[in-house]
């Protein structure tokens, strides 16, 4: 299979901790196919510039055109690009590119000295006419300031700072809050106009670290590039910044070069993703085994299946109201009760605490709507349900017992719009996350083989269980794999 081409536009920052180099690094650990366009090269150590030569435009717009003959890119990420007279040659690129682009607006080296050379102001407004045509922005705080002349000091400034950026044109800012100090939480914000949220890590030890702004928008570019949402590509590059900065490798007393590797793959890295930024980090649901977990929509089912040793069941119903849907939770915590089984209720989270169920299930459409604290000091279970990275983060700032992933292989008990995550993502899902993982989707007595070897704590089951001839036989077979593998019974 092809590659997916990325190009970076950027400076050479002869170290090695920044620019075009670390640029190139990333797409290589991305499994990205990576093209270097030089823009300008420095001179500079861990202490500082001591002399830029920017390129011609001419010869910027040369290099683009040489590669476009072979190797049309997929996603084009820009950093450093010298002169306002290049501005002009991308802009005339880019008007007529149909791919994606990620803009990092370089002003400055991470040792502080300026890498304009021109007039700030004028280079600047040179800057700002390349946002309309790019996907996603992201300045730091300081390059933000710069941009629209004014301090940023809280949070709030920083959400409208983001949407004075996307007036002056841009369709996607990232806006990186983690020069905000008074917060054990580095936090960033990202915005389309119509949506938001906060990306929030646990602040590490404070030290120079370089390149980490070329390093972030170059993990969403290659992300872009492998077909990922911009959600998912924001959730992946916080992972692998964090990560890169949790293992930096100090080069110089106090300067810090960002480690790289492949995948990132380690919950810890894993940002918190929330409407609003955290003032601390969430607190833990109590986890719970769930093993063979029945996803059913009527009372009748309990009766029918936990007799057969189902101790995890979850009560899905989706076309009762009112009185009927009460009865319905009652009779079916009554029946969990008796056989000593563990019920979620789907959706309905007031009518779990009120009738003693022990869980709650919820979608990521139901989040918002529900109280998560009242369901915390009940003492309730907590599963969410989860299709991709972006909802995998939104699910992590709750903390819940268990999360869900899938589908895992096509489905038709419920209408998708995510396409099957497959069994090498469910085994990604699992090196990486550390709370009991439920499978769900598409998983059949005959599929079930190759879900267990991931080792996920939880097989969740609709049709294959309801909609069967013989509901009871193949039940006890389901249960009968599983506690074999498990246990090896």
């Amino acid at each position: 299979m092809k590659k997916p081409i990325a190009w970076s536009i950027a400076g050479v920052d002869p170290t090695g901790l920044a620019g075009s180099h670390v640029d190139v690094e990333i797409f290589k650990h991305f499994n990205v196919e990576s093209c270097a366009i030089i823009a300008a090269v420095t001179a500079q150590n861990t202490s500082g510039v001591t002399a830029i030569a920017p390129l011609s435009a001419d010869h910027i717009a040369a290099q683009c055109n040489a590669l476009w003959q072979e190797f049309k890119p997929n996603v084009i990420k820009m950093g450093m690009l010298g002169m306002i007279k290049t501005h002009e040659k991308i802009l005339q690129f880019l008007e007529n590119y149909s791919g994606l682009s990620v803009l990092d607006p370089v002003l400055s080296s991470s040792t502080g000295n300026s890498l304009i050379l021109e007039n700030e102001k004028q280079y600047i407004n040179s800057l700002i006419r390349l946002f309309p045509y790019v996907d996603v922005v992201t300045p730091n705080r300081i390059e933000a300031e710069k941009i629209l002349g004014r301090q940023l000091g809280s949070y709030e400034e920083i959400q409208e700072a983001a949407h004075a950026l996307l007036a002056l044109g841009a369709k996607n800012i990232l806006l990186k809050g983690g020069h905000v100090k008074d917060s054990l939480l580095s936090q960033d914000y990202w915005t389309n106009g119509q949506e938001s949220f906060w990306l929030a890590n646990k602040r590490l030890p404070n030290k120079n670290y370089r390149g980490t702004g070329c390093t972030l928008s170059s993990a969403i570019a290659a992300c872009l590039a492998l077909g990922y949402s911009i959600k998912d590509a924001l959730v992946i590059a916080k992972m692998y910044v964090h990560r890169g900065i949790r293992n930096s490798i100090e080069v110089v007393k106090g300067t810090a070069r960002v480690f790289h590797d492949a995948w990132p793959e380690n919950q810890i890295d894993l940002p918190y993703l929330s409407p609003n930024p955290l003032k601390q980090e969430p607190p833990s649901f109590k986890t719970c085994h769930t093993e063979l977990y029945p996803v059913v929509d009527r009372s009748h089912w309990l009766e029918k299946l936990l007799p057969l040793g189902i101790k995890t069941i979850q009560l899905r119903i989706k076309d009762l109201q009112g009185k009927q849907l009460a009865e319905e939770v009652k009779r079916s915590v009554r029946l969990a009760k008796k056989y000593s089984a563990t019920l979620f209720i789907n959706d309905y989270w007031e009518l779990a605490i009120q009738y003693g169920a022990e869980g709650v299930h919820l979608g990521q459409e139901d989040l918002l709507g529900a109280d998560i604290t009242k369901i915390r000091q009940a003492g309730l279970y907590l599963g969410i349900s989860t299709h991709c990275y972006y909802e995998v983060a939104t699910a992590h700032t709750f903390n819940p017992s268990y999360i869900a992933c899938g589908p895992i292989y096509s489905t038709t008990s419920k209408v998708m719009s995510f396409k099957p995550q497959g069994i090498e993502q469910l085994q990604r899902w699992r090196r990486t996350l550390q709370y009991p993982l439920v499978a769900i989707g598409g998983i059949s007595l005959e599929r079930l083989p190759n879900v267990l070897k991931t080792n996920v704590q939880g097989i969740s089951l609709i049709s294959a269980i309801t909609k069967a001839a013989d509901p009871d036989r193949v039940t006890k077979q389901l249960l009968k794999t599983i506690r074999e593998q498990a246990y090896g019974e």
